[in-house]
């Protein structure tokens, strides 16, 4: 039986997985690519999506990636992690992409109810120095800039993963989006139907 025909008959056979979709610091105004992956995870999930710029209230912050980042390290990030905690009670398994990885983070440190956190180019980690208690997966571009080591991301027992010759919006490449669905699928529908 295939890869494919089996997460196909695990689907069918059990109640879909709740997932949170968080996006990057653009929200939904440069996000096209997310409707690659909605592609290949909606037949197998429960799926909410939430735009990080609507959560932390900084739509208003300008178009400059600069003037995005000053307002989520500025208290954007915090806002939204409250916001999260908020509206989200239900356990849950969450994919994010750039800031929406910050932003989940602060918020399963503050009590969010993740079942898993797989975070693409997460910003503002390194000084971090507790992590959430629940599975965590990090990826990252080889020139993505300012990011956590592997040491730092061993010593608290993150599951890390740097890709060769990728930036920091790696995952709107369709390499990486088939990749990272696929382990996903992996990780949680096995699970699930082993469990």
């Amino acid at each position: 039986m295939s890869r494919i025909n089996l997460l196909i008959l695990i689907n069918t056979t059990t109640m879909a997985e709740r997932l949170v979709i968080l996006s990057d610091m653009w929200g939904s105004k440069k996000g096209l690519w997310i409707t690659s992956y909605l592609g290949y995870l909606q037949q197998y999930f429960d799926i909410v999506f939430y735009d990080s710029q609507q959560l932390s209230g900084i739509e208003s912050a300008g178009n400059t990636p600069e003037n995005i980042c000053e307002a989520l390290a500025g208290g954007g990030v915090e806002r939204a992690a409250r916001q999260l905690l908020r509206k989200e009670k239900i356990p849950s398994h969450y994919l994010t992409f750039c800031a929406g990885g910050t932003i989940a983070w602060q918020a399963a440190l503050m009590g969010l109810p993740v079942k898993s956190l797989y975070s693409i180019s997460p910003v503002l980690l390194s000084e971090q120095l507790e992590k959430p208690s629940c599975p965590v997966k990090l990826m990252f571009g080889e020139y993505h800039g300012d990011i956590p080591s592997a040491s730092w991301a061993v010593s608290r027992g993150i599951e890390y993963k740097m890709v060769p010759r990728f930036g920091r919006e790696l995952y709107s490449d369709e390499k990486i989006i088939r990749e990272v669905c696929m382990n996903l699928l992996d990780d949680v529908l096995k699970k699930q139907y082993q469990g």
